[in-house]
Order: C-alpha cells, then structure tokens, then sequence
C-alpha cells in the first residue's frame, strides 16, 4: 500500500513540474545539487545503479529503489521510466518518510520471524 502512496506522489510530482526523468538529465540535476530525491527501478542495469550510486553518495543525495521501470513510467505519466529525480524538497521529505515507513515494516517482519 505504501508503494502505491509513492507513486502516486510521484505522479504528482511530475504535474507540479518537480521531476526529472532519464538517466543522464538526473546524473546533471544531482550535478546541479537541484536533485533531492533519486529512485531508480529494481531492473536497472547494475551500470546504471552504481554510476547513480556513486553520483548520488558524493552529492549527499538519497536514492531508493521501487518497483520496475514499467511502475515508474506509469506513475509519471510515460513510458518505462528507469530513473526518476524529485527536484522539490517537501515531495522528496514525503517519499523518503515512505520508504522509512516500508523499510521499517520490513525490519518488523524480520525481527517476527525470528
């Protein structure tokens, strides 16, 4: 349900004007230190994630990752989407509290099974 959340506020994002789609325009948005937020889909390239990677590490900017390329572009509106770059602080804020909000239910689950 969650994912679903980010999502949608990813396509809310995109009509208000505060994405950046593409693997090189969002390699320039961190570049720029526009770039708040970087999610990149779960059947990246191994390339494509570790150049991301380490562009967003050595800018100081978080990168998550969700769902598939197809998810991504259907949130924005598009078509297959690898990579997405939220350039407005209070919707990155909001999508990195989500993903904390799934990466917590994760660890619940592990400690459970436990």
């Amino acid at each position: 349900m969650t994912k679903q959340k980010i999502l949608q506020l990813l396509g809310l994002a995109t009509r208000a004007r505060m994405t950046i789609s593409g693997e090189e325009m969002t390699v320039n948005e961190v570049r720029k230190g526009k770039a708040k937020l970087v999610i990149i889909s779960e059947d990246a390239s191994d390339n494509t994630k570790k150049k991301l990677q380490d562009k967003c590490k050595s800018f100081g900017v978080d990168l998550h990752v969700l769902g598939s390329r197809f998810d991504l572009g259907h949130a924005i509106g598009k078509e297959e989407r690898v990579v997405i770059a939220i350039t407005d602080k209070g919707f990155a804020k909001k999508i990195t509290s989500l993903f904390e909000e799934i990466n917590r239910g994760r660890a619940d689950d592990q400690n459970s099974s436990t």
